[in-house]
């Protein structure tokens, strides 16, 4: 139960921090954070819950994780669930609270693309561009796939564990300079869900994509990783 905890608190702190500076701090004028300062948000939840209870329950906080660790070896199938469930119910408390303190400005509309940092695509909403579905879907599929490796790579027993927590939170960071003019970035299906309930419409209709691809990406990778490039006993001997 405790690991189902910290997944739970694990992707609340990731919502909360990340969709949060995307919600409040982003756009302020003159002194908002703008792109480079949310994508270092979503790095820096990730990075500090690692090292905050990720020797509890692994550090997915993000179904595709799951996914992609349990295609990779690294994570029993009885768990997937269990973690999944409590992912997204972290998620949507976080979405929660952003939702009330936002209305506590008194204005909340919602009905444009991007709103309440929900993930879009085929949507002009920075620089004038629109990007295609197939174009949303390949971004979000790589971005998860090379995530996974990072990950693999990074909390490998022949990798050196203590910085870990810095690769995965750096990785996510880079993830988010790449692709929030493309999708507001997912890679995580329990964060495009958590937003997408809160506003409907258009988030809603379009969120299959933000389960599928991320999910499809994390398996992925985790099959490049484990069959391409983790190193076996009969290496190391070598």
């Amino acid at each position: 139960m405790k690991k189902l905890f910290a997944e739970f608190f694990g992707t609340f702190w990731l919502v909360f921090g990340g969709c949060g500076s995307a919600v409040f701090a982003a756009g302020v004028p003159d002194i908002g954070i703008g792109l480079l300062g949310v994508s270092l948000a979503f790095g820096l939840t990730v990075l500090t819950m690692a090292y905050a209870v990720g020797h509890i329950s692994g550090g997915h906080f993000n179904p595709a994780v799951s996914f992609g660790l349990l295609a990779g070896g690294r994570f029993p199938a009885k768990d997937l669930i269990p973690y999944v469930v409590a992912q997204c119910l972290g998620a949507l408390a976080a979405a929660g609270c952003l939702y009330i303190i936002l209305n506590g400005a008194g204005v909340v509309d919602f009905s444009k693309p991007g709103a309440f940092a929900t993930n879009f695509y085929g949507e002009a909403v920075y620089n004038g561009k629109a990007f295609s579905m197939g174009a949303a879907f390949l971004a979000e599929f790589l971005l998860t796939a090379f995530f996974l490796i990072v990950i693999m790579g990074a909390t490998d027993k022949w990798a050196n564990g203590k910085f870990a927590g810095i690769a995965i939170g750096l990785a996510l960071t880079l993830i988010h300079l790449i692709s929030i003019p493309i999708t507001n970035t997912s890679v995580n299906p329990a964060r495009s869900l958590s937003q997408a309930v809160f506003t409907g419409g258009l988030a809603m209709s379009q969120l299959w994509l933000f389960w599928a691809a991320p999910i499809a990406g994390g398996v992925v990778g985790g099959l490049i990783y484990k069959f391409l490039l983790q190193r076996d006993t009969a290496e190391v001997a070598d």
